[in-house]
């Protein structure tokens, strides 16, 4: 998925992305500045893993910031729709070599849901998903060797 394009994305993803980002704005950049603050009173700034820990955790939490206001700021909605192939918010209904089945949840990694198998269309298993139909087998490399998955089933994910 290209910056240009936008993130898709659940309501459900939006809104936990946006509950994070309002978390750390606030809540958390408090508390990182409260640790380096106690870390600071302790004393030479220079042999104080203390501090060194906390500015780290503040420079990742700073990053991790203004990476969710991007996404949330170029965020498209995951439009699902019926559909014969599988697309990006499908839900693909899988059987691997060994006879075991499984679903997966085609859709970029930020709309990783519970308990559900999530295949981003940028990896090798959701690139190759993506325009199957059911009875079709897929195949992809990995770094563990080749995979085949036959597609028994394909519907909308609903939240």
């Amino acid at each position: 998925m290209s910056e240009i394009e936008g993130t898709l994305l659940t309501p459900e993803a939006l809104e936990k992305l946006r509950g994070e980002f309002d978390h750390l704005t606030t809540t958390g950049r408090d508390e990182v500045v409260a640790r380096i603050a106690e870390a600071r009173a302790h004393g030479d700034l220079k042999e104080n893993a203390e501090y060194d820990t906390a500015k780290n955790d503040q420079g990742l939490m700073e990053a991790r910031i203004r990476w969710l206001k991007h996404t949330i700021d170029n965020a498209r909605e995951l439009e699902v729709e019926e559909s014969d192939v599988i697309t990006v918010g499908s839900v693909a209904t899988v059987i691997d070599d060994d006879g075991d089945e499984m679903e997966f949840f085609i859709a970029p990694s930020e709309n990783k849901v519970p308990g559900m198998l999530l295949a981003s269309p940028d990896s090798p298993l959701g690139a190759a998903l993506l325009g199957a139909k059911p009875g079709d087998d897929v195949h992809y490399e990995a770094p563990g060797g080749t995979f085949t998955y036959h597609v028994k089933a394909i519907r909308p994910f609903e939240a």
